[in-house]
């Protein structure tokens, strides 16, 4: 009797757990959609909440964009981004107070194809294809053996368990650039959603979710007196907001995120075509209840 009613706790708490489990990969997988496309707002975040309650998080992503050529206007874009994300086991598992930490990390790619359909000289609209690829795995072996070996608990996706992702969608976008010698203005307005579904993971975590967002982005670049490579050297100033859709909307306890930026760049065409400019912008990133700083590095071609 005493052995089925260890037996009954052992299962109850592994119960318990997985569905604990399974409400954090789903919120996981939420926050994939934050970083995968190129977005100055969410190329870099790290929240952590210090009373305890909340997971912490940290994201960064490299990404860009660009047409093939004013003549040949195709564009192409792609993000790649690494996510650490760290909910935690705590009372109610195996009816102890210990708290577990479980680590999970995933790495994303998102690649964009589109095309230019010029609508006046300096604006044009342009739709574009995505799709997401995404992988994540615990790495909390040691977590997985004390919760296995003490508490009589197998966690499906901790031991050995692993989450593969795909997403499809698309986004639209309007871009408007007006170069002229004395300033550089650039533009775009930006709505994308994809969707994104389990593939070949462990059962536990099968799920899916969906990445909405609105952004609206802006530069602006003045070429200063300084002279740096026989080219003058602009100021840059920045300006950036994303509203969060559907699902993303207060995942991360915020609807939106706005960023203002300044910095330099470097004109390198008289001496390498090929990395023809080089910008570092310094930005403030703010939304409700989040403050934070960044350094950004671009290179164009």
């Amino acid at each position: 009797m005493q052995a089925h009613h260890t037996s009954a706790q052992a299962g109850a708490a592994a119960s318990a757990a997985n569905n604990f489990l399974k409400k954090r990969t789903d919120a996981f997988m939420t926050i994939t959609g934050y970083s995968l496309t190129p977005d100055v707002t969410t190329g870099s975040l790290s929240i952590t909440d210090k009373g305890g309650d909340n997971p912490s998080l940290q994201m960064i992503s490299l990404g860009g964009g660009d047409r093939i050529s004013a003549s040949f206007p195709l564009y192409l874009e792609g993000t790649i981004a690494v996510n650490r994300y760290n909910p935690t086991f705590s009372d109610g598992i195996g009816n102890t107070g210990v708290t577990v930490p479980v680590h999970w990390n995933g790495i994303t790619g998102t690649g964009g194809v589109g095309w230019d359909f010029p609508l006046t000289d300096n604006l044009r609209i342009r739709p574009i294809a995505n799709i997401m690829l995404g992988h994540v795995e615990s790495d909390i072996s040691i977590a997985s053996r004390y919760l296995n070996n003490q508490k009589g608990i197998d966690l499906q996706f901790l031991n050995g368990g692993r989450m593969n992702a795909y997403g499809t969608g698309g986004s639209l976008m309007l871009d408007y650039e007006d170069y002229k010698p004395e300033r550089e203005y650039d533009a775009e307005l930006r709505y994308t959603n994809i969707a994104i579904n389990t593939f070949d993971s462990s059962t536990a975590v099968q799920g899916s979710a969906d990445s909405q967002s609105l952004g609206l982005w802006a530069r602006a670049r003045y070429p200063t007196p300084l002279t740096v490579l026989e080219r003058p050297l602009r100021a840059v100033f920045e300006l950036a907001h994303t509203e969060f859709l559907g699902q993303l909307r207060g995942a991360l306890g915020f609807d939106s995120l706005s960023s203002v930026g300044t910095g330099f760049e470097v004109d390198r065409s008289a001496s390498d075509p090929m990395f023809s400019r080089v910008r570092v912008v310094f930005r403030y990133q703010f939304g409700q209840n989040v403050r934070g700083t960044s350094i950004g590095l671009a290179a164009s071609f």
